[in-house]
């Protein structure tokens, strides 16, 4: 993509698709420990909760390197990974009823609270999520992690 591609396409609002798509997955467990390396005897770095949104570095066997919204990479069990798909919210987000600017805001996403992504193609920067307690809305793609 030129630079000059990408520049309209911000001013259009338009999400900017990556060369590649990455792979993500959510913490399944009640909570899971994350390692410094692909063992249960490497040091143990954080304890990540359930639906906590992961990127998938890659992959040693029944470990899974992975990288979280900080940046942080870490290995994991697979065991304790979901394939379903949560985002997490950078920012106090509020979530609407249409994927539009104007469209009624039905609740606010607090910064790191962690949602449940309905459909992972952005429609015009827009992505359908569901809080945990049934509510769901659209909320702009830029305002979450993990897609």
């Amino acid at each position: 993509m030129t630079r000059a591609l990408a520049i309209l396409m911000m001013a259009a609002g338009l999400p900017l698709a990556p060369a590649f798509a990455a792979e993500f997955r959510s913490v399944g467990s009640p909570a899971a420990i994350l390692y410094d390396g692909p063992s249960l005897q490497a040091r143990r770095l954080w304890v990540a909760p359930r639906l906590m949104p992961l990127e998938v570095l890659a992959t040693v066997g029944q470990w899974i390197k992975v990288r979280d919204v900080s940046g942080d990479a870490a290995w994991i069990e697979r065991a304790e990974l979901s394939a379903q798909r949560t985002v997490v919210s950078r920012v106090n987000a509020p979530v609407r009823a249409a994927g539009q600017e104007g469209a009624e805001v039905l609740f606010v996403a607090e910064r790191g609270i962690a949602l449940e992504l309905v459909d992972p193609a952005p429609v015009f920067g827009w992505i359908r999520v569901r809080h945990r307690d049934g509510s769901s809305g659209w909320v702009r793609s830029a305002e979450v992690w993990g897609l």
